[in-house]
């Protein structure tokens, strides 16, 4: 959420710069069929939690205010429909999904009377519509009825059939609605978002892949943004052109994902044709030296992807790359692949910026989201959801039919302000914090963790838990089909059982990151490493259970010591 926006906003690194990453997977890019979105809810103010709203029906004339996602204020209210649907998370009941990058743009197509904010786009849409078309159309609907009051915005939109990519904008002050375009993302490819505008030029005669504003290229045109033909309108250039932010701060994390999921070879069709190239070939664009080279905006990966391939994505640091942000100076003693804010600094008159990686430091909360092609909507939506850093946090399944969030989730279970024992939110702080103190020696005793952990549901536990549901919906819809399946809630008995799954299952997972979180305390108390047995407990001396036995301490990278060396060995060499 948020933009960088410029180099000096980089520098300033105040507390509104947010940024946030996506990665979508269409199902024939996917192991098992599915449309996988992600999400990175990146901000140093936004508290981790999910958000829940039940299925309901609604009286005429009943209203629905409008509080902005970001600051909470009021814009407005609205008529509600008359029935909306259940919602977990950024995902709904029909297994829609939404997830989102804020990319800013053009400061004059700010509307500050509009109604609809950037986030109750996505949060009415998914109570008001079934699939990503319905969404598309229910987002500008509610954009040009009642005001676009954000910035430039880039939508993740996908349900269990297709997945696209929308970019989109206000019109100004004077001009209620939306500038946008929406691409459909060809079945077996894959896309990634990052705060920067990724729709450049787009077909324009082909609705069923692509949906865009109409009146647009005369809008740019008339505000002096575009002068060129009509075939040669490019969306990015006109309403958000590229900078050097948002090719190093942003783009830089799109080309990350691709590098990681296609294996370092971006395909991708261009005039007609199938091209390949290194990812090395973008480097130039990504650090912002050549930003003409713009990174393509989708690409087909050599190799099917799991939902544990797009999770770890989200953990990405830039690890084996130029931009590897465990292997400079700045990492410390420890590869810490961190930079504290802000971003960049000055020195000397000279400008510098630190990486921003798709892991970071302030993420509220994220998701690896799945619209299940072979399963029906009451089984087969699932929302993995964490909260905090995804590098340090792990993804708990919670099945989008859920009539119940957990208790380490729920929404009004502490703050950034008021911390809760109990809180998801606060327990992945505590793991994450510690590892920030020593991280190429704790952070893998917890990556561990979450490997296990992950592994595990993702490849075992959801599928037995898919097939108990399973099972239970296959007797219960001929009886259903029957009777009219509209009459009453025939599905409920499969709803509990997912619910009672997704529940215990992330309240046991907290349980274990709160174990977890004391037995690093332990074990790395003090810059020391305690040695442990195969079961996990401690090794102690032979003559007392709480003195430790084989303690060691691990020191520091070379990189550190070349550098303290540098600027101190003349007064701490051993002579």
């Amino acid at each position: 959420m948020g933009a960088v926006l410029a180099f000096s906003l980089l520098l300033a690194g105040g507390s509104r710069s947010k940024a946030c990453t996506n990665i979508i997977v269409t199902r024939g890019a996917s192991a098992d069929n599915s449309n996988i979105v992600s999400y990175a809810a990146d901000s140093h103010v936004l508290y981790g939690e999910l958000y829940y709203h039940p299925a309901a029906l609604w009286k005429p004339g009943t209203m629905l205010d409008v509080v902005d996602w970001d600051s909470y204020r009021p814009l407005g209210s609205i008529p509600q429909v008359s029935r909306t649907y259940k919602t977990v998370g950024n995902m709904n009941e029909y297994q829609l999904i939404i997830g989102e990058t804020t990319w800013g743009g053009r400061r004059e197509l700010m509307d500050r009377k509009g109604i609809m904010d950037y986030g109750s786009l996505i949060y009415i849409t998914l109570q008001r519509a079934k699939t990503a078309r319905e969404a598309i159309e229910t987002i500008v609907a509610l954009a040009n009825e009642y005001g676009y009051a954000s910035s430039g915005e880039s939508f993740s939109i996908a349900d269990k059939n297709e997945a696209w990519v929308m970019d989109l904008v206000g019109k100004g002050p004077d001009e209620k609605g939306i500038n946008y375009v929406a691409i459909r993302i060809p079945d077996g490819y894959i896309c990634s978002h990052a705060n920067q505008v990724r729709i450049q030029t787009f077909p324009q005669n082909d609705p069923e892949n692509c949906i865009y504003a109409p009146g647009m290229i005369d809008f740019a045109r008339k505000h002096g943004w575009f002068s060129g033909e009509d075939k040669d309108f490019d969306f990015s250039a006109a309403f958000g052109p590229v900078s050097f932010s948002g090719a190093r701060g942003c783009d830089a994390r799109a080309w990350s994902a691709f590098n990681i999921l296609t294996g370092g070879e971006f395909t991708y069709e261009k005039d007609g044709k199938m091209v390949t190239e290194p990812a090395s070939a973008y480097y130039d664009y990504i650090t912002g030296k050549n930003l003409n080279h713009r990174l393509p905006l989708f690409v087909k990966p050599s190799k099917k992807i799991t939902v544990k391939n797009v999770a770890d994505a989200m953990r990405d640091h830039y690890e084996g790359t130029p931009l590897d942000m465990t292997t400079d100076i700045g990492a410390g003693g420890n590869a810490l692949p961190y930079r504290w804010r802000p971003m960049g600094f000055e020195k000397d008159g000279w400008n510098y910026v630190n990486e921003r990686a798709i892991a970071t430091q302030q993420t509220g909360f994220w998701f690896v989201a799945q619209a299940r092609h072979d399963l029906p909507d009451v089984v087969g939506g699932i929302i993995w959801f964490g909260t905090d850093d995804a590098a340090t946090s792990y993804i708990t399944p919670i099945y989008s039919n859920t009539n119940e969030v957990p208790e380490c989730f729920k929404v009004g279970n502490g703050s950034m302000l008021e911390y809760s024992k109990t809180s998801s939110f606060w327990i992945n702080n505590r793991v994450a914090n510690d590892c920030y103190k020593a991280y190429n020696i704790m952070a893998p005793t917890v990556r561990e963790a979450i490997d296990k952990f992950e592994n595990d549901q993702m490849f075992s536990k959801v599928a037995e838990m898919d097939a108990k549901a399973l099972a239970a919906y296959n007797s219960i819809l001929p009886k259903a089909e029957k009777k009219g399946l509209d009459s009453k809630d025939w599905f409920a008995p499969v709803k509990k059982m997912l619910t009672d799954y997704s529940v215990n299952t992330a309240q046991r997972q907290f349980w274990n990151w709160v174990e977890l979180e004391e037995m690093i305390t332990v074990k790395f108390i003090d810059g020391n490493v305690k040695a442990q047995e195969e079961d996990g407990s401690f090794k102690h001396s032979r003559y007392n259970d709480g003195t430790p036995a084989g303690i060691t301490n691990p020191g520091y990278t070379d990189k550190w010591k070349e550098a303290v060396i540098k600027d101190h060995g003349d007064v701490i060499r051993v002579r």
